[in-house]
This record gives structure tokens, C-alpha cells and sequence, in this order.
């Protein structure tokens, strides 16, 4: 049961991987890529705490903790410089 599990939400993650990079690719602002790139980020973020449970190596843990936090600096640093841009 676990096993399924876990492989429904890789497959999930992978659709939401296709997803992104389609509204990626497809978006016609700059302010529609930097929210698909965000959510690539995020989405990063479960594959690395997936691929955590299933190696049984939790200090991936902290990896995605530190890439998490640096992703959202990121995402704050652009947002202002977009918001001065204009």
C-alpha cells in the first residue's frame, strides 16, 4: 500500500513538473514565469523529500530546507526588482 503510495506521488510530481514547464514556456508575462519557475522550485522540493523517504537518507532534508529558503529569497529579489521596473 505504501509502495503505491509513494508511486502515485512521484507520478504526480512529474505531471506537475510537465505542468510547469508548460506555463513555463507559455506564459506571456514575465510575472507568469517567475510564478512557474517558483512552483518548479517547489516542486523540486517534494522530489527531494520523496527521494529522501525512499533512500532512508534524511539529511536531504536540509538540503531542500536550504533550497527552500534561498528559492524564496530569490522570488523576493525579483519581485522587487520587477516592482521597481515598471
Amino acid at each position: 500500500m505504501a509502495d503505491t503510495i509513494l508511486m502515485l506521488a512521484g507520478v504526480l510530481i512529474f505531471l506537475s513538473i510537465l505542468f510547469s514547464v508548460l506555463r513555463l514556456i507559455l506564459g506571456r508575462t514575465v510575472v507568469d514565469r517567475v510564478v512557474a519557475i517558483d512552483t518548479l522550485t517547489v516542486i523540486s522540493l517534494s522530489l527531494v523529500a520523496l527521494y529522501a523517504h525512499l533512500s532512508g537518507r534524511f539529511v536531504y532534508l536540509d538540503v531542500a530546507l536550504v533550497y527552500g529558503l534561498l528559492s524564496f529569497l530569490a522570488v523576493l529579489a525579483v519581485a522587487r526588482f520587477l516592482e521597481r521596473g515598471r
